[in-house]
């Protein structure tokens, strides 16, 4: 069966002017900053959401991709089928991933938000304001050493590490300040990718410019030779930060290929960060329509959990439902099929997947209370018997089922769903969290992995239990714990598919975040700088010097 390529379907679609778009929530033209004519940074001032929000989460991925933000896509579009005033909040694509293994993330097929290749790409530079930001603050670390170190800066304790938005594991860790005294002094140092910079936590977590500046200057940078915290304030660079980021904390409006108005801003990971879009995007979208379908990363022990640990926590926000997103193909690979097996029918692999899927709804129905949507994105290898027994599981754990066929038919193929969601969203509940920030730091960390992930518990290395002592010591130890572990398991091996069972999940080191204000602890061999596989996806694009036309995008 052949099918158009993504970028070729975008291609082809007709967008509306971005005034268009905008007019349809009731956003003044006066409010938009263009960014050419289909993308445009939005400024409103007194916001007061009002909208239901949605939230869509997923199994644990695979290499294939299940699809979440096609669905999230999808399900926005199919709302708007049915009648409803509805908007996405979506993250930014990160350049590391869409030159790297995974391709484009604005969607597929009639899913798709656009301009797919400007967002993917460029976009309105706020990843890059991120980069510079990260690394002027970098930059103005080693320059006050230079000027005679009048903070007491001990060179061994250096905390800040300088970030790029492509995935280059050579940078991991390097040597800084070569070739003499002109150059500053030598020392270890390190890049991470860009949504792992606490500045990119930052941007995403501010209500506002006053709070960012607030968190930029409470970001820790180091540590004198007392032991005591150096700030990004008393290098008194936080108003320099917060210029270079007061466009980028703005959000970003665009639209799907059906008009479907579209938030599209912040961009961290849900491995390695928190891994939602920004509050100010939510927030603007739940003030302007009635139903707002947003995304966290991954799947549900990861995405979902910070989601509404950290920024519900954060923000106020409460999700009306939850949609855990699945496919026929990923459930069967999680069962033990063999990758080159998977589009043929398999329902004794598919039942023993179904232990996944599980586990994500139970996340969402028992530990976090939430109403629950199971929804599977189709492809046209799934079988009428596959369906089948998915709907029936879906029934015996009580939860609703939706097929979307948004990848082919747009809203339309999503409409099925978007009533099942509507249906969800009458019946909301407060939200309930995995852990008390009252609670130790230990006490967080075991809590997310007995009752999210499944797990036994924790193995803290002495240096994580130092860490820890050193955070509850300075009194951080009441802020909420953000995770950093491999998406592709409920446990920390990401060969341990489906529902592992009596793991523990070793913690390394575990990291102040203060301007970000939560603890990142690094779970197994997490790396902060992704790498490039052996043939990247960038080697697969081409571009036609003539007429512009991109191809293997995604």
């Amino acid at each position: 069966m052949a099918f158009k390529s993504d970028i070729e379907i975008a291609s082809e679609a007709t967008l509306k002017p971005i005034a268009e778009v905008a007019a349809e929530l009731g956003i003044d033209e006066c409010a938009l900053e263009n960014y050419g004519r289909y993308k445009a940074k939005v400024r409103l001032r007194e916001l007061s959401p009002k909208g239901k929000l949605i939230l869509v989460t997923a199994i644990n991925p695979t290499p294939l991709g299940e699809g979440k933000t096609t669905v999230s896509i999808g399900l926005a579009d199919g709302l708007r089928y049915i009648g409803k005033r509805a908007a996405l909040a979506l993250r930014e694509p990160s350049l590391g991933p869409v030159f790297g293994i995974k391709g484009g993330a604005a969607g597929g097929g009639r899913s798709q938000v656009a301009p797919m290749e400007e967002i993917n790409l460029h976009f309105t530079g706020d990843l890059h304001a991120v980069t510079a930001a990260n690394n002027l603050l970098a930059a103005a670390i080693d320059n006050s050493i230079n000027a005679g170190n009048p903070l007491g800066i001990d060179l061994r304790r250096i905390v800040w590490r300088r970030c790029l938005d492509v995935n280059d594991r050579a940078l991991r860790s390097i040597v800084c300040g070569l070739g003499g005294p002109l150059n500053g002094y030598p020392r270890e140092d390190g890049f991470d990718i860009t949504a792992a910079s606490e500045i990119m936590a930052v941007l995403c977590l501010s209500r506002n410019l006053t709070d960012l500046k607030r968190r930029l200057g409470n970001i820790i940078v180091a540590y004198d030779g007392d032991g005591e915290a150096v700030t990004c304030r008393d290098l008194s660079m936080q108003d320099a930060l917060t210029i270079l980021l007061k466009d980028a904390q703005v959000p970003n409006l665009v639209q799907t290929l059906e008009g479907t108005p579209a938030f599209v801003h912040g961009g961290p990971f849900a491995n390695i960060a928190h891994g939602c879009n920004s509050i100010a995007a939510t927030v603007t979208a739940l003030s302007l329509a009635d139903y707002v379908v947003t995304e966290a990363g991954f799947g549900a022990d990861l995405g979902m959990e910070k989601f509404i640990d950290i920024k519900c926590r954060k923000a106020g926000l409460s999700p009306d439902a939850v949609v855990v997103v699945a496919t026929v193909r990923a459930l069967k690979y999680n069962g033990g099929c063999p990758r080159n097996e998977l589009t043929e029918e398999n329902l004794t692999a598919l039942q023993k997947g179904l232990d996944n899927l599980t586990a994500h709804v139970e996340n969402v129905t028992k530990v976090f209370c939430k109403p629950c949507v199971v929804a599977i994105n189709k492809f046209y290898t799934d079988t009428d018997a596959e369906l089948a027994l998915l709907a029936d599981h879906c029934a015996s754990l009580g939860v609703a089922f939706g097929v979307s066929e948004g990848w082919e038919h747009g809203g339309k193929g999503a409409a099925s769903l978007a009533r099942e969601v509507v249906k969800a969203c009458a019946h909301p509940t407060p939200n309930r969290y995995a852990y008390p920030l009252d609670a130790g730091v230990k006490e967080k960390l075991e809590a997310v992995v007995t009752k999210v992930y499944g797990g036994d518990g924790i193995e803290l290395t002495p240096k994580a239990q130092r860490d820890i002592e050193a955070i509850e010591r300075a009194g951080f130890g009441g802020l909420p714990v953000c995770i950093a572990k491999t998406q592709y398991s409920l446990s920390s091996d990401p060969t341990a598919l489906g529902r592992p069972r009596s793991f523990t999940v070793p913690i390394r080191e575990v990291k102040l975040r203060a301007g970000a204000e939560f603890l990142v602890a690094a779970a197994g061999d997490i790396m902060l700088m992704p790498g490039l596989p052996k043939r990247p996806n960038a080697c697969a694009m081409t571009i036609d010097t003539e007429t512009g036309v991109i191809r293997g995008l995604f």
